[in-house]
């Protein structure tokens, strides 16, 4: 397996003062690495612009070596007996499962490990049951994508059976038989492995599908067995409470649950109401969202150090890595007026995503910048995002920094092949952190974690708040924070597009892991099964916010609306009204935003609208818009009903647009959004001195020099 030869990963993406932070690294390297910690305020490497900025912390950690050590890693989503089952058999061991293969391999995969028992399923379709050196294989392939009850039977004399049966039919596809060969042992104590075997710790030959209902008998007496409709929020199967000391069985790498089983007939989408038909798990041999690596040093954040985004970089000869984190202040202790929301859930949504149009080509802007190095479309072992497929080509649908992600370093190009900076995410949002040192504007960080965790406490004191230029994904809890701060006088100001789009659920045992159901519509990377729109997570209903009752519209007053190539248009401005002439103040003119690193326009890529249908509460002015003239952009899926409608009611181009817009709240707070993904790539143009850069600065001293 390729590996990257220096790569780690921090236990926590953000902390505040007094929290530890471990670093978690793997060096292939003979000798020691160093580690240093920046303070990141510009992670573009364009020689066009400032080029990557960050500023040594020796201070706060004294520059250190630690020694090079290899750490290994083993995809592959699979369940492990807490404990091993003991069996006692006199005469008779077996085993039943059913199971739903989705992919082929040039391997065997193994279905259930028990000692010296096995079931696995050949590279062909046959399955073996196994039994020390002794084997069994059914004459007949399995087709993909059907549920098939397996059962088979050891006898001490050495006969052996096994037998398909399909679950829809009720008919036996194969079965085959041996004769006794010589006496088995059938008394063992050992660990139950579903979907994969382990051998010294190691995993391997992991299986692709959805398995269901496994139990283990000893001379017709079950001894284990597991509903896997039971607990299907946890990260733990209990083992049947029927059976004494059964043991629970763990799950590792979080395989899939509330996936439909063998019993789901489609009367019921909600496995909430009838978790019966959503006994199975979904396992698959690519699956890694928990590294588990050891601590090789950490770094406990000191009460001195400035909010902000940080970096410890560690180099090894010419291997290097940077791991970014962010330093929060206190709870309750605001050092600035202004605060800076960083969508870190947004970020490990999209970790490692492996683009398809990723060319090697990218290698030569790569060097030339000195750009970041490393891409998921080269190591897709290392784990992909929620915006690729398993190998088997279902969704993946969870995601979780306790691995590197390559995509969250600075220098990351995100478009190797395009004629800007080519950024998002992380990397995009330093344009605004890079604007906010070059305009002497104090500010604070919070991240969607401290958002989540305290809820309008983590924001509330802040004369204002700025989003980066792509805040997608929210949870209940950050999308109720956000409305409170906003009603009860806060300034929420929206610098991004394709906000507040899909809901995430957050694990209540594994904070670090979230889940996404891309349900019904909306820009999709890939499509939940039917039934399978519910999160495992929480039971609530995954998908669009829009699709909950809580469209974007309603909290910042306009929502997704078109995607284009990563290319930006100019705004015009709409709005004359004297009551907003401090917005433009220092703008003469009324095409502005025709320059920037990203898409080389500050309307682009991704684009917002007001939609009165999706709210129609608040008094919103139109400041500026934004046409699709060049017919570049396409409607999102849920706008449109027919070939020729769509949900505006009027033509499609004219729903095609960017619309910059400003209202105020009953309770004395306000809105500006810009409605365009590629907003904050115009501030850093011309040294910072550009017409998008003077109207932000207009807005944010609007409120924060009236404190």
């Amino acid at each position: 397996m390729k590996t990257v030869p220096l790569v780690g990963y921090s236990s926590a993406l953000s902390g505040r003062s007094g929290d530890q932070i471990d670093f978690k690294v793997s060096s292939e390297a003979q000798s020691p690495y160093q580690a240093r910690l920046f303070r990141s305020i510009c992670a573009d490497p364009n020689p066009a612009g400032a080029g990557l900025v960050e500023h040594a912390c020796d201070d706060y950690f004294p520059v250190q070596s630690f020694a090079s050590r290899k750490q290994r890693f083993c995809p592959g989503s699979h369940a492990v007996s807490a404990t091993p089952v003991p069996l006692k058999a006199l005469s008779t061991a077996s085993v039943s499962v059913r199971i739903f293969p989705t992919m082929s391999s040039d391997i065997s995969q193994t279905i259930m490990s028990f000692g010296q028992f096995s079931l696995n399923l050949t590279p062909q379709g046959n399955v073996v049951l196994q039994v020390g050196n002794a084997q069994i294989a059914t004459p007949d392939l399995l087709p993909l994508h059907s549920w098939y009850q397996l059962d088979a039977t050891v006898q001490a004399s050495g006969e052996m059976t096994i037998s398909v049966t399909s679950v829809s039919s009720h008919t036996i596809k194969s079965e085959a038989a041996t004769k006794s060969t010589m006496a088995l042992d059938l008394n063992q104590q050992d660990v139950v492995v579903i979907a994969a075997t382990r051998t010294d710790g190691k995993t391997h030959n992991c299986f692709n599908g959805k398995i269901e209902a496994p139990s283990i008998r000893a001379d017709g007496n079950i001894i284990a067995a597991w509903d896997f409709a039971q607990n299907i929020s946890g990260m733990t199967v209990p083992g049947h409470g029927a059976l004494q000391g059964c043991p629970d069985l763990q799950l590792v790498h979080a395989p899939t649950r509330a996936v439909t089983g063998a019993l789901w007939d489609a009367s019921e989408m909600n496995w909430r109401h009838k978790p019966e038909h959503y006994g199975a798990i979904a396992f698959h041999q690519d699956e890694i969202y928990d590294f588990n690596w050891e601590t090789d040093f950490s770094f406990v954040i000191p009460p001195e150090l400035p909010s902000g985004a940080y970096v410890m970089r560690i180099n090894c000869g010419e291997n290097y890595d940077a791991i970014p984190f962010f330093v929060c202040p206190e709870l309750g202790k605001p050092k600035a007026k202004l605060c800076v929301l960083v969508s870190t859930f947004t970020y490990v949504i999209y970790g490692n995503h492996a683009r398809p149009d990723y060319d090697l080509s990218w290698l030569d802007r790569i060097k030339d910048w000195n750009a970041y190095p490393h891409n998921p479309a080269v190591f897709p072992q290392y784990g992909l995002s929620t915006y690729n497929n398993h190998a088997d080509g279902t969704g993946i649908c969870h995601a979780s920094h306790r691995r590197p992600l390559f995509n969250m370093r600075p220098g990351y190009l995100t478009f190797g092949q395009s004629s800007c900076s080519g950024l998002r995410h992380f990397q995009a949002d330093s344009h605004l952190i890079s604007w906010l040192h070059a305009k002497g504007i104090d500010y604070d960080i919070i991240t969607d974690d401290e958002l989540h965790t305290d809820g309008v406490d983590a924001i509330r004191d802040y004369a204002a708040l700025v989003t980066g230029s792509h805040p997608e994904y929210h949870t209940l809890k950050t999308l109720d924070a956000l409305t409170e701060y906003r009603d009860h006088g806060g300034a929420l100001h929206y610098l991004g597009g394709n906000g507040f789009y899909w809901r995430i659920a957050r694990h209540r045992e594994d904070p670090a892991l979230l889940e996404i159901r891309r349900a019904e519509d909306g820009l999709r990377a890939w499509a939940s099964q039917p039934g399978e729109y519910y999160n495992a997570f929480d039971g609530a209903y995954g998908g669009l916010w829009r699709r909950s009752g809580r469209p974007p519209q309603k909290l910042v007053g306009i929502g997704f609306t078109a995607q284009g190539v990563f290319t930006g248009m100019p705004y015009n401005r709409v709005c004359h009204d004297p009551d907003f002439e401090w917005i433009f103040e220092g703008i003469d003119e009324d095409v502005f935003g025709d320059f920037g690193f990203s898409g080389h326009g500050a309307a682009g890529f991704e684009l917002d609208r007001i939609d009165p249908m999706l709210d129609s509460t608040h008094n919103i002015t139109i400041l500026a818009q934004s046409y699709d003239t060049d017919n570049e952009f396409m409607l999102v899926p849920e706008e449109q009903l027919t070939h020729l409608t769509n949900l505006s009611g009027g033509p499609e181009e004219e729903a095609k647009r960017a619309d910059m817009v400003y209202f105020e709240t009953v309770g004395g707070g306000h809105v500006f959004s810009v409605g365009s993904i590629t907003f904050c790539g115009s501030l850093p143009w011309n040294n910072f001195d550009n017409s998008i850069s003077q109207l932000l600065l207009n807005v944010l001293s609007h409120c924060l020099d009236r404190e």
